[in-house]
Parts: structure tokens; sequence; C-alpha cells
């Protein structure tokens, strides 16, 4: 049960952190500011180990026989930053910052809303990719360590300036939006298995090239 509680407790703040990078990031014109500014969130939760599914979830490869422990906090951990995005999201509803960014988050949900689900799962896959980069680079210390966190700043840019889905950051969107009905938690869970593909499937490519060596 303490490992539970201090699971969720880690997952809600790491949905805190990324609700925070989400905010400036719609309070910032421009898009290349804005997403080097979003990357704070992940630099912010790996640096104090905080638990993100899009940072967690490439690893569920690797655990061998731990697979069901891990899957079950890999829930949990889903649960967590979904309470922590939807925290911030709907304290900044309350707030004069809200006038500066509806018109802006409202597009960006309406395009994610009225895209074919095809092109979520694949957009998905990618953000998945790149999550794992990201995190597993801040991790390696085989880099050169100002590496790491440029490899976080990289990955975060790419990804948002791409368009790609992170089922976390619209868990914020959606809140702070206040557009959460049964059609976007269904778009949430399709964003999630497409992370969770991208992350797996390049998880498990680097683990079989570097065995090949």
């Amino acid at each position: 049960m303490l490992k539970t509680l201090k699971l969720l407790q880690e997952a809600f703040f790491a949905g805190i952190f990324i609700g925070l990078a989400g905010t400036v990031y719609l309070c910032t014109a421009d898009p290349v500011i804005g997403s080097f500014l979003f990357g704070f969130g992940l630099l912010t939760i790996v640096c104090f180990q905080l638990k993100l599914y899009t940072g967690a979830i490439g690893y569920l490869v690797a655990q061998g026989k731990n697979f069901y422990a891990y899957l079950g906090d890999l829930c949990w951990i889903w649960l967590g930053n979904l309470a922590g995005c939807f925290t911030v999201g709907y304290a900044i509803r309350h707030t004069r910052m809200y006038r500066l960014i509806d018109e802006k988050v409202q597009n960006i949900v309406n395009t994610k809303v009225l895209d074919d689900p095809v092109s979520i799962l694949i957009l998905a896959v990618f953000c998945g990719m790149l999550m794992f980069t990201a995190v597993d680079a801040f991790k390696n210390d085989k880099l050169p360590a100002p590496c790491r966190p440029i490899m976080v700043f990289l990955c975060v840019m790419v990804f948002i300036l791409s368009g790609f889905e992170h089922c976390i950051a619209n868990m914020y969107y959606f809140s702070v939006a206040g557009v959460w009905s049964t059609d976007t938690l269904l778009l949430i869970l399709l964003m999630t298995l497409g992370n969770s593909i991208g992350g797996n499937f390049f998880a498990a490519s680097v683990k079989i090239f570097s065995r090949s060596r």
C-alpha cells in the first residue's frame, strides 16, 4: 500500500509539472520558444525521478518476470498523471490566465478531436519513441553530462513542433479546455496505446541492437 501511495504521489507531481509546462507553452506566442520551455516539465521530472507514464512505459519490454507487476505500476502512474494534469488544468481555468490561452487551447483540442483515429495512433507512436529516447538518454551515463538535458529538450521540441500526440500532455489540454467526455477519454486511451507501442518498439530495438554488437 505504501509503495502504491508513493507511486501515486510521484506520478501526481509529474502530472503537475506537465500541466505547468503546458501552461507556459500556451502562454508563449512563438511555437519554437514555447516548445523549448515545455521541456522544463520533462527535465524536472527526470531530475527529481518523478513518474511519468510516457517516460516509464518504454521499459515494460525489459521487465521479464516483473512484467505484470510493472504493468500494474504503469496503471497507477497513468492515473496519478491524469490527476496532476486535471488539477492544474482545472485551477488555470479559474485564473485570469485562462482568458489569454482559451482560444489557443480550444484550437489545439479541436484539431485532435476532429482527427482520424489512425492519424492519432501514428502520431502517438512517434511521440512514444521520442519520449523513450529522451528519458533513456538522460539516464545513460555513457553520454557526456551536457548531452543528457539537451536530448530531453530536443526530443520535447521535436514532438511538439511535429504535432505528435503525447497522452499526458493532452490530459492537461483537455482539462484546461474543459472538454472531458467519453469521446475525449477514448482519444486519450488511443494516444496511450500509441505512446506505449512507440516506446516499447524502440526500446526493444535498442536492446536487440546492443546484443548484436
